[in-house]
């Protein structure tokens, strides 16, 4: 199965694959493609179930839905790359890193976590999710996704966020939903040893700088930053912060 993706960006550039998170697509990252396909080839990806890619019966772990990224990238030509993953993206990245470390330039991992918080509660999602639908988690999205500020004076961004996760089918986020409670990688950052970039969101619920922070004392020489006024999806809250670390991030490609 080869996911849904879209490729911006010069041909000849260095490449930027972008991992969304749960009940998200790659409309995830328009603001990242608007500030950085002038220098970046981008490749964005829809998960199993996900925006355009095709379902799939879960459960899923992460280390398929990385096998899904590797195998589209393969497909693709793509031999090295730079590297964001948002919540679940994030996960996958860890295990990019930590699987396929030889084929990344560089690791950007966002409002994620090397173990999500209260494990057993994922597989009651997905259970949730298969029996009411993907629309009972759509009141929840408020103070997790973005701050009640961003609601208010982003109202049609806000809406357009709570689109991509209706449009997901209900396995495709029940699947990956499992994947999440299953992921434990934290006896292993330390083989992680790519330049490292990890984000946390200042007003984030769902992975709270706490938890994000793990992932960065675990992972030697990573950098880690707290994105004021940014609750889960940060990269589409505050772009402006988040595009200008990437950018910093990216073209240095050093430990901090």
């Amino acid at each position: 199965m080869i996911l849904h993706h879209v490729v911006d960006g010069p041909e000849d550039a260095e490449v930027l694959v972008l991992g969304p998170s749960i009940g998200t697509s790659t409309g995830l990252f328009d603001a990242q493609v608007a500030a950085l396909a002038d220098r970046w080839r981008i490749v964005r990806f829809d998960l199993r179930g996900h925006g355009e890619s095709p379902d799939a019966p879960g459960p899923y772990s992460i280390g398929e839905l990385a096998s899904d990224v590797v195998e589209l990238l393969d497909a693709l030509g793509v031999r090295q790359f730079h590297y964001l993953g948002v919540s679940i993206g994030g996960a996958i990245g860890q295990w990019l890193g930590i699987h396929h470390g030889s084929r990344l330039l560089t690791l950007t991992l966002c409002a994620t976590a090397a173990q999500f918080p209260d494990p057993p509660q994922w597989p009651a999602r997905a259970a949730l999710v298969r029996e009411k639908g993907v629309e009972v988690m759509v009141p929840s999205r408020l103070g997790t996704w973005y701050t009640q500020e961003f609601a208010v004076l982003q109202p049609e961004e806000a809406e357009r966020l709570l689109d991509m996760l209706r449009s997901t089918t209900v396995e495709g986020y029940a699947g990956c939903a499992e994947s999440i409670g299953t992921f434990d990688v934290r006896s292993e950052l330390g083989k992680i040893t790519v330049p490292t970039l990890v984000l946390a969101g200042a007003d984030d619920p769902a992975t709270t700088p706490e938890i994000v922070r793990v992932i960065a004392d675990g992972i030697p020489g990573a950098r880690f930053e707290v994105v004021a006024d940014a609750a889960h999806l940060l990269t589409a809250e505050r772009p402006e912060v988040v595009n200008a670390l990437v950018v910093d991030h990216l073209s240095r490609r050093v430990h901090a």
